[in-house]
C-alpha cells in the first residue's frame, strides 16, 4: 500500500468536515495540477494518507484512506481532471506542524518540505513512520 498526503485549507474543507462524511467519504475534487492528478490516478483502494491543514494551521491532523479509485472530477466538465474519494480513519493524537517537519532532519526530503505547493503528494514508508511517531499514533 502506498502512502500520501492530502492538503486542504481548513476554512474550505477541514478535518472535522471530512470526519462528518463518515465511511462514505468525500470526493477529493478541485485539483488542477497534473502531478497531483497523476498521484491520485496511481492510488489504490485502501491506500492511506495524511490530512494536512494548509495556510491556516499548517499541520498534519489526521489519517485518511482512499475509498474510491480515480474517476472524473464532478466539479468540471474538463476530462483532464480526475479525483479519488477519501474517508477519515483517525485523528493524530497530536497534530504535527509544518515547522516540526521542517526542523526534523529525517524529514528533510519529504515532499511537504521540497514540493510545498503540491496538493496531493507521495509519502515514503519511512516518512509515514516518523510522522505517526511525532503525532502519537501507531503507523
Amino acid at each position: 500500500m502506498a502512502k500520501w498526503l492530502f492538503k486542504s485549507e481548513p476554512n474550505v474543507w477541514s478535518w472535522d468536515m471530512q470526519v462528518a462524511k463518515g465511511d462514505v467519504g468525500e470526493e477529493w475534487h478541485g485539483v488542477r495540477n497534473y502531478m497531483a492528478r497523476n498521484n491520485m490516478r496511481a492510488m489504490q483502494l485502501g491506500d492511506q494518507g495524511f490530512f494536512y491543514h494548509s495556510n491556516i494551521g499548517k499541520e498534519i491532523v489526521g489519517i485518511v484512506e482512499v475509498c474510491a479509485l480515480s474517476h472524473p472530477d464532478s466539479t468540471t466538465d474538463d476530462p483532464r481532471w480526475d479525483c479519488v474519494d477519501i474517508r477519515a480513519i483517525r485523528p493524530l493524537a497530536r497534530p504535527v506542524t509544518l515547522a516540526e517537519v521542517k526542523a526534523d532532519p529525517r524529514l528533510s526530503k519529504m515532499a511537504l518540505v521540497t514540493c510545498m505547493r503540491l496538493s496531493v503528494q507521495p509519502v515514503t514508508e519511512e516518512e509515514w513512520q516518523m510522522v505517526c511517531e511525532l503525532g502519537g499514533v501507531a503507523p
